[in-house]
C-alpha cells in the first residue's frame, strides 16, 4: 500500500508547480533572458552609474531576446 502525501506537501507542489508554469511556461529562455537583462541593468546602473546606457541596454536586450525566440519558434513550426 503507497503512502499519499500530506496535504502540506501537496500544497507546496502545487504552489510551485504553478509558479514554475506561470515564470517558465513553454520557452525557459525567455526567463533566463529576462533574468540576464534585469541583471545587466541592474549592474549598469549601480556599479558604474551608468543610467543612460542601462535606459538604452534594457529594451534592446529585450527585443533581441524576444526575436530570437521568435525565429526559434518560426524554425522549429517549419520543420513540422
Amino acid at each position: 500500500m503507497s503512502e499519499r502525501p500530506s496535504v502540506i506537501t501537496r500544497l507546496i507542489k502545487g504552489f510551485g508547480r504553478f509558479w514554475w508554469d506561470f515564470l517558465v511556461g513553454d520557452t525557459p529562455e525567455l526567463f533566463i533572458a529576462a533574468l540576464v537583462i534585469i541583471g545587466v541593468t541592474a549592474l549598469l546602473s549601480e556599479t558604474g552609474h551608468f543610467n543612460a546606457a542601462a535606459i538604452v541596454v534594457l529594451p534592446v536586450l529585450a527585443v533581441l531576446a524576444l526575436a530570437t525566440s521568435l525565429l526559434r519558434a518560426v524554425r522549429f513550426s517549419r520543420r513540422k
